[in-house]
């Protein structure tokens, strides 16, 4: 597995490090964020967002928060993965 680091959350603290790499080799953004609380999973949980698909968050599958702040970060990686043709 190839991970780039593409950025860290600006406003991070020395404990808390939310982070976005992207994996060359599976063509996919790694995020590193912070953990959900329980009434976002059972919103999530809970509610049909797509009709007709399965409800729930997958056992293999994890919700993550990321701050709006990271989205020129998130932009940078996806611009990068786009022009090593990745995407």
């Amino acid at each position: 597995m190839t991970l780039r680091f593409a950025g860290v959350d600006p406003n991070t603290g020395k404990d808390e490090s939310p982070m976005v790499w992207v994996d060359d080799d599976r063509r996919e953004l790694v995020v590193q964020g912070l953990k959900p609380d329980e009434e976002l999973l059972t919103q999530i949980g809970t509610t049909e967002w797509v009709p007709g698909h399965r409800v729930g968050i997958p056992d293999h599958e994890n919700v993550t928060r990321i701050p709006l702040r990271m989205a020129q970060i998130i932009r940078k990686a996806l611009d990068d993965a786009e022009r090593d043709g990745l995407l």
